[in-house]
């Protein structure tokens, strides 16, 4: 018999009996909960139910859809399932879904011709049915994880845990056996690297984090995201380090921050051996943007922690509660009915805008909080050690700008140790000024600031590749009067008996040099450093 695919609405909408449907549909939703072999002999029983009212003598259903568990199970008088060669007397038909869905499996049957519709319409229904109701339960699993991401990016949480959260939730929903998040710093090196799906003894024995090689580099240096059926047959692929556990299909998307790319969120081996789908792909970018987030966040929370020491503490926190936290509160709220949104058909463009606004409502409060902390000066000239004073300085500056740091503190720090503390003050304050108005103004990628003996000379240099300035704007007395700050800078400068000098090499950027004698500067029976 020549076996004719029948299309769904060929198919009689009716069966003799449609409990042993209800049965079958009921015994395989046991199976996804559970798959033991309990839970395959009542699939094996419902759809022996489901033949026997239909009148055929034997089945074999293969099934293999995204979001059901892999099944192939043969029932009557092909209990033992012939090999694919074997079947060419049996009729066979793809399981489709009401929605158009790809094909959710397949069915072989031996049956008369007359049992042929009613029992392949029969199994289309329980099949279609247990296919909508998994894929509804694994929507309303990924909404509330996306709420639970929010939420936690939103209230500004620990960021190892906002990011350990991200990665679990993801790993789960996607159903991958891995997943994994890496944090590079402004220096491209993995600052953190969260994994999840593996033991902690797993973990150590691989050893270092991963260097950015492969399909890890790829993510971040062409911020798009990737999937592959087979790592190890991707041209980028760059293979695996001693003790590393096989992984096949592939699924990682780039995390930005502020516009650029910080690192990557990526899954490995999809359960049940299928590969990773589109759905997976937009699903893993959103949560891929609330990393990138939290991150951001995370950062401008652990600034505002360090003011914590300064006099204005108290001022801070009430400006911070009463707006900036508000209005994150506030984007939270307006995302707590997208999850309904959702369901709804017509709803659905509701709830893109609605994230998307709540992401501008984000980058907003972000902008808020950088103006807000370039405006607050930090202690100068206490007891805190000068060259600590000065990274630290660089290193907050990192903390709020996306811009790849040169420092170079060693040939004069011995003599920035030597000073008195007011001079110390001023050197610092220098530095602020010129690291303060990089952030602010310059709209550089890049930052140098170095501190130097030379001879008998103590030299401070600040170097960015923004978009500089006319220096005969900005030098002499008449002019520097248009720039406060660079006043500022230059009267310390020249009070500490040196030099204040604004030039913009090749033609763009800005660099700032201090040269102060070193011999003016020595406090009372200190000595130069040999």
């Amino acid at each position: 018999m020549t076996a004719v695919p029948i299309a769904p609405k060929a198919v009689p909408k009716t069966v003799n009996d449609p409990f042993p449907i209800v049965a079958a549909l009921d015994a395989l939703e046991r199976w996804q909960r559970d798959p033991s072999p309990a839970s395959r002999r009542r699939v094996r029983d419902g759809l022996s139910g489901v033949l026997a009212v239909a009148g055929a003598q034997g089945a074999v259903l293969e099934i293999c859809a995204a979001g059901l568990p892999a099944l192939d199970i043969g029932v009557g008088t092909l209990a033992r399932i012939p090999p694919e060669n074997a079947r060419g007397h049996l009729a066979r038909f793809l399981i489709g879904s009401h929605e158009g869905h790809e094909a959710l499996g397949r069915l072989f049957l031996d049956a008369p011709v007359g049992a042929v519709k009613p029992v392949v319409r029969a199994i289309e229904l329980m099949v279609d049915a247990w296919w909508s109701r998994a894929e509804v339960h694994a929507r309303a699993e990924r909404l509330a994880a996306l709420e639970d991401a929010t939420r936690a990016v939103a209230a500004e949480l620990d960021i190892d845990r906002v990011l350990s959260l991200i990665v679990d939730k993801v790993r789960v929903l996607i159903g991958a056996r891995y997943a994994a998040l890496g944090i590079a710093d402004s220096r491209g090196r993995i600052e953190r690297f969260i994994t999840s799906g593996m033991s902690p003894e797993a973990r150590a024995a691989i050893g270092a984090v991963p260097s950015g090689h492969g399909l890890l580099g790829l993510i971040i240096r062409e911020g798009r995201t990737v999937r592959a059926q087979e790592i190890s047959a991707h041209p980028d692929s760059y293979g695996f380090p001693e003790h590393h556990p096989p992984m096949g299909s592939f699924l990682g998307a780039p995390v930005t921050a502020q516009g650029r790319s910080v690192g990557n969120l990526y899954l490995t081996d999809k359960r049940g051996g299928g590969y990773f789908t589109e759905d997976d792909e937009r699903l893993v970018e959103v949560f891929a943007l609330h990393a990138g987030i939290a991150i951001v966040n995370a950062r401008l929370h652990d600034q505002v922690q360090r003011l914590a020491v300064v006099e204005e503490r108290e001022r801070i926190g009430k400006d911070l509660h009463d707006g900036i936290i508000q209005s994150i509160y506030g984007a939270g709220l307006s995302l707590e009915d997208v999850p309904d949104l959702m369901d709804d058909e017509d709803g659905r463009a509701d709830a893109v805008a609605r994230v998307d606004r709540a992401i501008d409502a984000l980058n907003l409060v972000i902008a808020d909080i950088r103006s807000y902390i370039l405006r607050l000066r930090p202690s100068m000239g206490g007891p805190e050690d000068p060259v600590e004073a000065l990274a630290r300085l660089v290193e907050e500056l990192g903390m709020h700008a996306v811009i790849e740091l040169d420092v170079d503190l060693e040939s004069g720090a011995g003599l920035m140790r030597s000073l008195p503390p007011d001079r110390r003050a001023d050197l610092l304050f220098i530095a602020r000024e010129a690291l303060s108005n990089v952030a602010r103004h310059s709209g550089a990628t890049s930052t140098a600031l170095s501190l130097r003996a030379d001879g008998e000379d103590l030299v401070l240099r600040v170097e960015d590749n923004g978009r500089g300035f006319d220096p005969a704007t900005v030098q002499g007395p008449d002019t520097l009067g248009r720039h406060q700050g660079l006043v500022n800078m230059h009267d310390r400068a020249v009070g500490m008996g040196g030099s204040f000098t604004v030039t913009r090499p090749n033609g763009s950027g800005t660099r700032i040099i201090v040269r102060v004698p070193a011999t003016s500067l020595m406090a009372p029976g200190s000595v130069l450093p040999s």
